[in-house]
């Protein structure tokens, strides 16, 4: 039940935001070991933001899971930095991602949780 929201400054086209949609949800599956079916990923983009106070392209990732492993938060980082560093020409250092571990009590899908 992986859960990537990108939020960016950065204008795309339809097409453009589905490529990047589909190349994240490959990652996160492939980043977490988990099967890509259940993972989500959600992109808003031409956001109004700044970071330290400049509007150059930047880009806030929210990544959650079940059982998100603490010690690859570094790995997962660094993938997901140089995805929107590739895809959205952000550089990494204007990157902010905040890591999540749900509770599969606290998670709902199908009508029941996790």
């Amino acid at each position: 039940m992986p859960l990537l929201k990108i939020q960016t400054n950065v204008v795309l086209d339809a097409d453009a935001g589905k490529a990047l949609v589909a190349e994240a949800s490959r990652a996160v599956a492939a980043l977490l070991g988990k099967p890509e079916r259940y993972v989500m990923v959600s992109l808003e983009t031409a956001a109004t933001m700044a970071f330290g106070g400049d509007s150059s392209p930047l880009a806030y990732l929210e990544m959650k899971s079940i059982g998100l492993p603490q010690g690859r938060t570094a790995t997962l980082s660094k993938a997901l930095c140089e995805l929107m560093n590739k895809a959205l020409g952000v550089n990494t250092e204007r990157v902010y991602i905040e890591f999540a571990d749900a509770q599969g009590a606290l998670w709902g899908w199908n009508g029941g949780t996790f």
